[in-house]
């Protein structure tokens, strides 16, 4: 029996066409994938399917009977509930007033949380938590509903290996109860591990239906990508075939006994220019304190920064920039200013620098920006609001303002987090592109295989400590998982 069943949803904007012919059909009881390259719809069908927008034309049925969703709680009571790519928690409340102020029942979710072995002071305010366990108490809140069908969209982008496999889990027991899931993410490998079968998405329509067996991540991808798979896969290959050509020239960045209360712990190591240096680590181990550090948002306690041979003392933002040293944070909407266009967002930092007298000179402005857009090839449809693009144009527009501006050293903390797999390919090449131009890159992404395809050497990081340092070559996926749990050699051979 069918549970849902969507009918030709579309979706406009202005000339942006979301959704061109949306078609889904998900079993009772199923684990079922929505897949696509971003911009393929799969976020704003998700949207409509929980009230949260209208469609233009098409139908949404629940259970046999057609539904009119016009609102969340008109979802809801269909019996639908959501995961959202962002957390949809008020920041500045505490865990229980959220929960009071959306009606969501706090025993359920202290329940859930059980469940999933997770300890959360409802007292702690949101925004002190960090994004892994926002993202885990959003699913607490969803499964607190009981819905018929669990709508979880990229859910496991920001999440370590651990957390990702209670989510998992809980999939599992959810489909076994008779009840669904509607699955998205970039990850084909645990689509293919988790779900029964997957709709495909392209362009804003449905392209295929499949039951996903071993070796049908290659049919997924040429689903996706229509014409372009082949570049695709030649892209791929030709990042994990990096070219040893490149050289590396002296230290441009120095890190020497980083310290920050507890979550660095005397970090020291280099970085050159042409080089991409790979930072692993499970969550919160103190990667995203160095990332900080490194990029002036928080001061260190103990240790040196040495920029060019000239130590650095980084008490904002401004001070690292202003050094050469810029962040792509995996929050890109922190990044960004939603509501204000493609030529603004790029062009924050150029004012400083082409300004005369308080005026800007717009024509150096507008070549240096089309520039940086025709480079990062981002998809300008949806300009005049950066907020409509989807998250992969988004991202490439966080990293395109650098790219105008100009820089030494390219902090990217998890860049490519929920983007599909044709514009990761373009941040892979991109970021080698700029090593061979003299920069020097620090990468840290939750997705290990990368750490091969794009670095030079990586790092890995294990309670705020650096425990080993490895060549690209050498650094798979086990080697990285053994040192980012902080098991020597001979535990991992024991092992």
């Amino acid at each position: 029996m069918d549970l849902l069943t969507v009918r030709d949803l579309r979706k406009t904007y202005g000339a942006v066409v979301a959704l061109q012919s949306g078609n889904l059909t998900v079993a009772a009881g199923e684990i079922h994938a929505l897949l696509g390259a971003n911009g393929a719809g799969k976020s704003t069908m998700v949207k409509m399917l929980t009230g949260v927008i209208r469609p233009d034309s098409g139908t949404i049925s629940v259970g046999g009977r057609a539904v009119q969703l016009r609102s969340p709680a008109a979802a809801q009571r269909a019996g639908l509930a959501a995961v959202f790519q962002d957390p949809a928690l008020a920041p500045d409340l505490t865990v229980l007033e959220n929960l009071r102020l959306t009606g969501t029942s706090v025993s359920a979710v202290q329940r859930w949380l059980q469940v999933m072995t997770l300890a959360v002071d409802l007292r702690q305010l949101v925004g002190d938590l960090p994004l892994p366990l926002l993202r885990m108490l959003d699913l607490a809140r969803a499964l607190a509903r009981e819905p018929q069908l669990l709508l979880l969209d990229e859910i496991t982008a920001a999440l370590p290996s651990d957390l990702a496999e209670r989510v998992f889990v809980v999939m599992r027991q959810w489909r076994d109860q008779g009840r669904s899931v509607l699955f998205i993410s970039h990850r084909l490998a645990e689509v293919r591990a988790i779900c029964d079968r997957a709709t495909v998405l392209r362009d804003g329509r449905d392209v295929g239906v499949l039951d996903l067996t071993e070796g049908s991540e290659e049919r997924i991808v040429e689903l996706m990508l229509g014409p372009a798979a082949q570049d695709v896969a030649a892209g791929t290959h030709a990042a994990s075939a990096k070219t040893e050509l490149r050289e590396r020239g002296a230290p441009l960045l120095e890190v020497r006994d980083l310290q920050l209360a507890q979550e660095l712990k005397g970090i020291s190591f280099t970085l050159s220019r042409g080089e991409v240096l790979g930072v692993a680590a499970l969550e919160g181990q103190g990667q995203e304190a160095l990332f900080d550090c490194l990029a002036g948002r928080r001061t260190a306690s103990g240790g040196e920064i040495v920029m060019k041979g000239k130590s650095l003392r980084l008490r904002q933002p401004y001070d690292a920039i202003r050094n050469g040293v810029v962040l792509v944070p995996a929050d890109r909407l922190l990044a960004l200013l939603p509501q204000r266009s493609v030529h603004e967002n790029i062009g924050l930092p150029l004012y400083n620098r082409l300004s005369r007298w308080g005026m800007i000179r717009q024509s150096q402005e507008r070549e240096q920006i089309q520039a940086a857009v025709a480079k990062l090839q981002i998809d300008t449809r949806a300009q005049r609001q950066v907020r409509w693009l989807s998250g992969g144009n988004q991202q490439k527009v966080t990293i395109a303002r650098w790219v105008a501006s100009g820089f030494d050293v390219l902090l990217c903390f998890d860049p490519t987090r929920g983007i599909d797999v044709g514009t990761k390919r373009q941040i892979y090449r991109l970021l080698q592109e700029l090593a061979s131009q003299g920069a020097a890159v620090l990468l840290f992404t939750s997705e290990l295989p990368e750490i091969q395809l794009v670095c030079d050497r990586v790092i890995v990081l294990y309670e705020g400590k650096l425990v080993r340092e490895l060549p690209a070559a050498e650094a798979d996926e086990a080697a990285l998982l053994h040192a980012a749990h902080g098991l020597t050699r001979a535990e991992a051979v024991a092992l």
